[in-house]
C-alpha cells in the first residue's frame, strides 16, 4: 500500500514579532525539514518536529509559540 506525501509545519515568533516556519515534509518513512526563512534544510527521521523547533531557537532566536495559550492579565 503506497503512503502519499504530507507536509506539516512548526512555526514560532522571535522577539520582533517575525513569524519564522520550518516545514516538514514526510515521503513514507523519510522526512524533510526546511526553514522558509534561511533556506536550511535537513534530513530527519526521528524526532522531526523538535529539530524544526531547536533550528529556530538557536539560528533565529525563535522561541514563541504562535499556538500556545497566552497567560492571562
Amino acid at each position: 500500500m503506497p503512503q502519499g506525501n504530507s507536509t506539516s509545519k512548526v512555526s514560532r515568533w522571535d522577539q520582533h514579532g517575525r513569524e519564522h516556519v520550518v516545514r516538514v515534509q514526510r515521503t513514507g518513512v523519510q522526512r524533510t525539514i526546511r526553514c522558509d526563512t534561511c533556506g536550511w534544510r535537513r534530513g530527519a527521521q526521528f524526532l522531526p518536529w523538535l529539530k524544526a523547533q531547536e533550528h529556530l531557537a538557536e539560528a533565529h532566536q525563535a522561541t514563541v509559540d504562535p499556538a500556545a495559550p497566552q497567560p492571562s492579565k
